[in-house]
């Protein structure tokens, strides 16, 4: 008896999208998302490379070479120290990029946390966390950072925190909304149910659904992170001279703006860019994740 061989062909396997490479088809497929996302992305490569860009050393003095206009051998000029200022611009979106990427994690991180204890267990925890966000929210971001830097003091850390801190009661307030409803859905139940323990249902169950607004929330707060890091600089609070950071070039320029323009420009420009990709791509994500938008 001849054996029979078994004409069954394997089925190829298809290659099944996960939901963050979906959703950076959606975001690349939105010309708006897409240029905002490339403009971010080409500020922190050039960031990351600023040793390997830079063609001067940012903190090296020339007092020859003070007030230079921008030039084929200074594309930005000079400041009034003779110092490059392109390589201080690239230098100083490394700070000013790393604050702004920080002080937007500080606040997701403990305001995500409330909103989630808030949320899922409610009664006097619930009271607490919300009382503790409405006193944030009587306080506008920018004071609160102004006040939280007072009482620390002066510097880049401080700085952070205190942006941070300002941005909690948003995160906070968003997370609990969204846990408020996501708790009553069936799948939910069906877990209590089966006796899973509440630690497993919040990140296994919760926290994932509760994520998209989220992302949308620290897209677009990286914006205002950024440029109140910046203003705090700029007033003498956060970077200290001869720090390289945006606010603080503002800062040195502000009294050159007759005479030497290119001082305060250039900085200014590169925090536009930043802030506005920022909340571009914060929108677009907002369409792109809410359902009710899309048609």
């Amino acid at each position: 008896m001849s054996e029979v061989k078994s004409s069954t062909t394997p089925v190829p396997k298809t290659a099944t999208a996960t939901p963050s490479r979906l959703l950076l088809m959606r975001v690349m497929s939105n010309g708006t998302a897409a240029t905002a996302l490339v403009t971010l992305l080409f500020f922190a490569i050039v960031a990351i490379a600023a040793p390997l860009i830079a063609p001067y050393d940012p903190y090296q003095v020339f007092p020859q070479l003070s007030l230079l206009p921008p030039s084929s051998t200074h594309w930005m000029g000079t400041d009034l120290l003779g110092r490059d200022i392109f390589s201080r611009v690239i230098h100083g979106g490394r700070i000013s990029l790393l604050i702004g990427f920080v002080s937007v994690g500080i606040a997701a991180a403990v305001g995500v946390v409330m909103g989630l204890l808030a949320g899922y267990y409610g009664g006097l925890l619930d009271n607490l966390v919300m009382r503790v966000i409405d006193t944030l929210m009587a306080f506008p971001g920018i004071l609160l950072a102004l006040a939280i830097v007072a009482l620390l003091g002066p510097g880049l850390v401080n700085v952070m925190i205190a942006v941070g801190v300002g941005g909690i009661a948003n995160y906070a307030r968003l997370v609990r909304a969204s846990v408020l409803s996501i708790k009553e859905e069936m799948y939910v139940e069906a877990a209590r149910s089966v006796g899973v323990r509440d630690r497993r249902i919040i990140f296994r169950h919760v926290l994932p659904n509760a994520l998209p607004p989220v992302l949308v929330l620290a897209s677009m707060s990286y914006g205002w992170a950024l440029l109140s890091a910046a203003g705090l600089s700029f007033l003498g609070l956060g970077a200290t001279p001869p720090m390289a950071e945006w606010g603080a070039m503002l800062s040195d320029g502000r009294s050159l703006m007759w005479d030497a323009p290119w001082a305060a420009i250039f900085p200014g420009v590169a925090i536009l860019c930043v802030v506005l990709a920022a909340n571009l791509l914060g929108d677009a994500l907002r369409d792109i994740l809410d359902p009710r938008l899309r048609l």
